[in-house]
């Protein structure tokens, strides 16, 4: 095998990978009527759904370089790749509050084991075409809460909830060996794990840039996450039936699959990330507004604004990220710092919203608290200049 297509084999298995990482929280959105019905929870409680296992997510990101040291890459991803499996397919018996609850927590962990090791993976394995990988492993992630979402009513129709929430365990179960057969050799040897354990790990909370870039994609993935929980129970509050509105998830998410493969072709052309970003604030924005605005007659073309913008942000404010310290090592350090911030950030979303449907009765509440936000990212992003990255490097 060369050493190209050998290449592009351990990218597949790293798309294999990212496929996992968000049905177990993309199914909930769909089926959320179904289980407050069931289990009796408020909006708030079926917030937390979502919250837990993202919370959980950015509190194991933070120990990132911890967890990173104490497992090699290819045995790391594994156990995230099997903690996920666990979670969904305990989600067969557990039907009441706390075991969905626990169920959420347990596969926000291992969802969060995997994304702490793959970025400095990919920056050590990829290395110039680094931007490029990460980009399909973004897109590899919106496209597996893509699947999840469109699916989920019509699983249930079969399966019933708990079933169509179970069923994710199988990708997971057979994304573990195809990841381990295409890394033989590919995972940093003993010598290379050893000397990134002796980097000196930078204390990016002294940083503003650091801060600024937590806060960049915290928000921006509030987006995503808010989103995912709560817009297939916005339309069918609005009277839409629970498969149409989980096909619109998936309609969004798909936009977000065909954005994040367009950033993957073409991120090279913009070694100045402003302008993109700029461009998917704007699509944010306007798709907010049309959901506040005229959210029945407007909600094809806010769901594909929503899906170009989040789309675009999820991966670019990533790569911007990687982008400011060139040793593999120190750039999975700080973006395990920016993605353990952000998601505790992103996670108080979905929890926000449920507060405010419960006290409203409406989500458009959740909306305007959102578009406030992207307004201030769009300031923000201004400041991320190619010129300003020197100041992550000292």
């Amino acid at each position: 095998m060369t050493v190209q297509s050998r290449s592009w084999l351990v990218a597949l298995a790293v798309v294999c990978v990212a496929l996992n990482l968000r049905p177990a929280l993309a199914a909930i959105g769909p089926l959320l009527d179904m289980i407050e019905a069931a289990t009796g929870l408020s909006h708030t409680q079926a917030g937390l759904l979502t919250t837990l296992p993202v919370f959980a997510m950015g509190f194991v990101g933070v120990w990132g370089m911890r967890i990173r040291q104490g497992l090699d890459e290819r045995r790391g991803i594994c156990v995230g790749l099997a903690l996920v499996f666990i979670a969904c397919a305990g989600r067969a018996v557990a039907m009441g509050t706390l075991g969905l609850v626990a169920t959420a927590l347990v596969a926000g962990v291992g969802i969060a084991w995997v994304q702490v090791v793959v970025p400095a993976f990919i920056k050590r394995r990829f290395a110039a075409d680094a931007g490029r990988v990460f980009a399909l492993y973004t897109t590899g992630i919106m496209a597996g809460a893509a699947f999840a979402a469109a699916s989920a009513a019509g699983l249930a129709s079969r399966l019933g909830w708990t079933g169509a929430l179970a069923v994710w365990a199988v990708p997971a179960l057979l994304g573990m060996p195809v990841w381990w057969l295409a890394t033989r050799g590919a995972t940093a040897p003993v010598t290379v794990r050893a000397a990134a354990a002796e980097v000196v790990r930078p204390a990016f909370w002294r940083h503003r840039r650091a801060w600024a870039l937590m806060a960049f994609f915290g928000i921006s993935t509030g987006a995503y996450t808010l989103v995912l929980a709560w817009l297939p129970p916005y339309y069918t509050g609005l009277g839409w039936h629970p498969a149409a509105a989980g096909f619109l998830l998936g309609g969004l998410t798909l936009a977000e699959v065909i954005v994040g493969l367009a950033v993957s072709a073409w991120i090279d052309r913009w070694p100045d990330r402003r302008k993109p970003l700029a461009a998917a604030l704007a699509a944010l924005i306007v798709g907010l507004v049309c959901l506040l605005v005229a959210p029945l007659s407007l909600a094809l073309p806010a769901c594909l604004l929503l899906g170009i913008g989040i789309g675009a942000l999820f991966p670019l404010s990533l790569i911007v990220t990687l982008d400011h310290i060139d040793d593999p090592a120190q750039a999975g350090m700080l973006t395990a710092f920016v993605q353990g911030g952000g998601y505790m950030l992103a996670s108080l979303m979905p929890l926000l919203a449920g507060v405010l449907r419960d006290r409203f009765a409406d989500l458009s509440h959740a909306w305007l608290v959102m578009l406030v936000g992207a307004l201030a990212l769009l300031v923000l992003c201004t400041r991320f200049a190619p010129a300003s990255y020197h100041r992550m490097q000292a």
